[in-house]
């Protein structure tokens, strides 16, 4: 029995391309048809890449990601496989004249630490220069953008502020504007897609990890999220972009969506994607979120909470060359079972922050980074409640969902 993989990948992509037919609205004929991200919707998009010389902005979570049919040609059964086929040899098998990828946060194969440096590159399969858009070229430079007609944005985002990857759209977006470049963005699913919710970053606590006006959860996708950006005009001088959001189909905000990929290498399964940015907040503190175990985002502790039932010691691991706390033994909490989480949850960052050794040495400066505000830390230190702080949100959160309306698609 012979395989023919490139064969096999190709005719997934023709099926993938013909059951997604039509223009970009959504079509919710019947509430089991399958979600069809932007990426899947090729008849649409590639007649608009034609002649076209393209940048793409990708990682591993760009592309196809289905379960498929393996072709065997000499007549026997199909096996049953996990296709995953990146956006990039997608465009070049089509004939798209793709020049460029530049990658996010944590690499364009998705493999670096969070906060590691990623340097330029040449990828070893196409041998397309890889541009990093992480560490101290966050933004492309107008000469890496020589030559390209049309940018395409294919990331898939977790639903929080401080995840980078819309700190990156905002800087494509920019510099596309900026270079007169359009950026044709591929939409997908929020996973974490009906939750509002968190303080609101103030702009004096502006940075990567936090670059607009927002909850710390912001219920949208990053198609809509794009023409916030735009609309709000969000963008160096208030400049546009000349943006394309390529829809999903099938798709509302209410249903689960688990991640057919990690969408980094600390986000493991779709429980640690749930709890992300409830236990992210332990990271602007002295509390390991399980770096250097294969639990990250789902248990948390430190040698300086309380003894406890549940302990457990970080070694270096697939993306924590470092974990905090390395070969020291943690007590805290593990939350891999727990049911998911529907709102912000402080409830874990109160209860270690009371009980634990030294509160003078509980948070860090990063903390009011992530919060985006200051208020949220001196709440906590001044005992208030869970219910008097998450009402301090309410204004914050109404307003927002009030000036978002005119940007959901879904």
């Amino acid at each position: 029995m012979k395989y023919f993989i490139n064969s096999f990948l190709l005719l997934v992509c023709y099926l993938f391309a013909s059951a997604s037919c039509g223009t970009p609205k959504n079509n919710f004929s019947n509430s089991n048809d399958p979600i069809i991200t932007g990426a899947e919707r090729s008849d649409f998009y590639l007649p608009l890449l034609k002649d076209k010389k393209v940048g793409i902005v990708t990682n591993q979570t760009g592309g196809f990601h289905k379960k498929g049919k393996m072709i065997v040609l000499d007549g026997g059964e199909a096996d049953e496989a996990d296709v995953n086929i990146s956006i990039v040899d997608y465009l070049i098998s089509n004939k798209i004249a793709v020049q460029k990828i530049f990658a996010p946060e944590h690499g364009f194969r998705g493999t670096a630490d969070a906060g590691e440096h990623v340097v330029d590159g040449k990828d070893t399969k196409t041998g397309l220069p890889i541009i990093s858009l992480y560490g101290n070229n966050k933004k492309p430079k107008p000469e890496q953008l020589e030559g390209i007609d049309i940018m395409i944005f294919d990331l898939q985002d977790v639903g929080a502020r401080f995840y980078t990857y819309i700190s990156t759209l905002h800087y494509i977006m920019e510099a596309c504007a900026e270079n007169n470049i359009t950026l044709m963005l591929l939409d997908r699913p929020n996973p974490n897609g009906a939750i509002v919710d968190g303080p609101m970053l103030e702009k004096e606590y502006t940075s990567f990890v936090g670059m607009h006006p927002i909850p710390l959860l912001h219920g949208m996708t990053i198609g809509e999220y794009a023409r916030m950006i735009n609309g709000e005009k969000w963008l160096k001088g208030g400049i546009q972009c000349d943006l394309k959001v390529i829809h999903c189909l099938n798709y509302k905000r209410e249903m689960v969506y688990d991640l057919p990929v990690k969408p980094s290498p600390n986000l493991p399964n779709s429980q640690a994607v749930n709890l992300y940015a409830s236990l992210c907040l332990f990271e602007g503190a002295n509390v390991s979120v399980g770096r250097g175990t294969e639990k990250q985002f789902q248990i948390y502790g430190s040698p300086y909470l309380p003894k406890s039932d549940f302990s457990f010691t970080p070694i270096p691991n697939f993306g924590a060359k470092e974990p905090v706390y390395k070969d020291q033994l943690c007590y805290g909490e593990d939350l891999t079972q727990i049911e998911k989480v529907k709102q912000l949850e402080l409830k874990w960052l109160l209860k270690a922050y009371n009980s634990t050794a030294d509160k003078s040495k509980f948070f860090n400066e990063f903390f009011t980074k992530l919060a985006g505000t200051k208020k949220l830390q001196q709440q906590i230190e001044s005992g208030l409640s869970e219910t008097e702080i998450r009402k301090s949100w309410e204004k914050g959160l109404n307003d927002f969902k009030e000036m978002r309306k005119k940007y959901l698609i879904y």
